[in-house]
């Protein structure tokens, strides 16, 4: 009898053990830890409010408007209407499956800032004097998605160039700052929505 009280006891003790397991494990997904899990950001409150985003890995999710046709290295996904649209960038991923365009695709990965300043420009300038042009997009206007995205309206090199020019000297009498801050998305994984 004591023999059967003690292995009914023991048996008990288990199973609250692993049910107390069991529940301090909740509302994680698949062996990840809550800190790791990643915030869902929608692409308009990701463009308005950038800098509290820079560096940090988190989900977005938009129409895929465009697929770089040089391969499929970047794709830009749209967020409430066509002026709110980011580039979003393969990088060790690749390339991005061609299926994506017209289709929602969610993206995790991190925003990063791309800084245009005047050493930026004069680079951009001696490149394109030595090659005759731009390397991406129709001639010397450039992609006109990438262009769009930027809320540029110049349509050759040396006219955006002239409008960078002078979007940065408005950034200095305004803010202080003396360049334009572009954002990107770097994609560590994405899915095509069905």
């Amino acid at each position: 009898m004591k023999r059967t009280i003690y292995t009914f006891t023991l048996a008990i003790s288990f199973i609250c053990l692993i049910f107390s397991a069991s529940c301090s494990n909740s509302g994680t997904k698949s062996g990840t830890s809550q800190d790791e899990v990643q915030e869902q950001v929608e692409i308009d409150s990701l463009l308005d409010n950038a800098e509290l985003f820079l560096g940090k890995e988190i989900t977005i999710q938009g129409v895929c408007t465009h697929s770089c046709k040089h391969g499929a290295k970047k794709i830009f996904l749209m967020g409430s209407d066509d002026s709110k649209t980011i580039r979003v960038e393969a990088g060790s991923l690749g390339s991005f499956d061609t299926k994506c365009l017209k289709h929602v695709v969610s993206v995790t990965g991190i925003l990063r800032e791309e800084r245009i300043d005047e050493e930026y420009l004069k680079r951009w300038e001696a490149a394109v004097e030595r090659n005759g042009g731009e390397a991406h997009g129709n001639a010397e206007s450039g992609c006109e998605t990438e262009k769009k995205a930027r809320g540029e309206t110049a349509s050759t090199t040396s006219d955006r160039i002239a409008a960078f020019r002078e979007k940065i000297e408005q950034r200095i009498a305004s803010e202080g700052k003396d360049y334009l801050s572009f954002y990107y998305f770097e994609a560590s994984a994405y899915e095509i929505e069905e």
